[in-house]
């Protein structure tokens, strides 16, 4: 059996935008939702309308819906890391919590937004994958304001050992980074779970048609064209700033030489009136130096 990759635009969004047992299934297994409060039923709502731009066109794939009790839930698959990437991520959760208040919503009546993105790069230092921010009181962290809910999830450092006990969270990261067109066998750990056996079918390259597998081939090779764009970019900048630090560099020396220079030549005059025995305090006085400076030159 051959299968195409879970992360790209069409495969995303065919699993996790058609299928509303799967998307619940992914968001109760990895968003920190309160026992009790998990997901039972969500409705669609439609993608966040952006302009297009050459530097993010298709590197995002987003999934976005609400459930019965009015939570929101945004999912986005970002295929290349960017620096304002969690200020947009923020920005994006803060505009669908602020969107819920018009002249009939109280405050109180508003719902959290949560927001889940799946990273296909590493972006922090640290060997943990699973990040969660939210509103709380740095000096009592068990005080949080109910908000806004933000996820990071860096997909290259998981590993199947992490989190062993959250069996469903496993799964669908073992779904969504070992499956890939390479793919030709399945861990049976996988295919016993229902929801995520349906995900491999929904998979299979047979289930698309040749325009749809234009489309994926389409979607990669405009990954592989922007991560050479900000590769490009990126070298650029350390050689300019490599560039600026040696001119930095030798303009600097350039002034202490002229500086040195002057300073030699200063206290050459400074000798030559202590060997003519001018009295110190006029050296002083003529040259700025002091008593005690001029006293020790030789």
């Amino acid at each position: 059996m051959k299968y195409l990759d879970p992360k790209a635009d069409l495969t995303f969004k065919k699993v996790f935008g058609e299928h509303k047992d799967l998307t619940i299934s992914l968001l109760n297994a990895l968003l920190p939702l309160e026992k009790g409060k998990e997901i039972e039923d969500i409705e669609y709502l439609p993608p966040e309308l952006v302009p297009e731009t050459p530097m993010r066109k298709d590197t995002i794939v987003d999934v976005r819906c609400k459930d019965v009790l009015g939570r929101q839930f945004l999912v986005e698959m970002q295929m290349i890391w960017t620096r304002e990437f969690m200020q947009r991520v923020l920005f994006n959760a803060s505009k669908a919590y602020v969107r819920q208040l018009d002249r009939s919503v109280h405050y109180e009546l508003l719902q959290p937004v949560y927001s889940l993105n799946l990273v296909n790069e590493k972006y922090d230092e640290s060997n943990e994958y699973y990040h969660y921010y939210s509103i709380v009181n740095i000096e009592h962290t068990d005080q949080i304001i109910d908000g806004l809910h933000l996820v990071f999830v860096e997909l290259p450092k998981f590993t199947p050992q992490t989190f062993s006990e959250k069996k469903m969270q496993v799964l669908w990261l073992r779904y969504l980074t070992e499956i890939n067109e390479h793919t030709r066998e399945v861990s049976s750990e996988l295919t016993e779970d229902p929801h995520v056996k349906k995900a491999l079918l929904a998979l299979e390259e047979s289930a698309f048609s040749p325009a749809q597998l234009e489309g994926y081939d389409h979607f990669w090779d405009m990954i592989r064209t922007e991560r050479t764009y900000y590769a490009s970019a990126h070298r650029k900048g350390l050689a300019e700033g490599r560039a600026e630090g040696r001119a930095e560099g030798r303009a600097e020396g350039r002034a202490e030489g002229k500086e040195e220079g002057k300073r030699e030549a200063l206290l050459s005059v400074v000798r030559n009136m202590k060997k003519q025995q001018i009295p110190s305090e006029t050296i002083s006085q003529l040259t700025g130096l002091s008593e005690e400076d001029i006293k020790t030159l030789q």
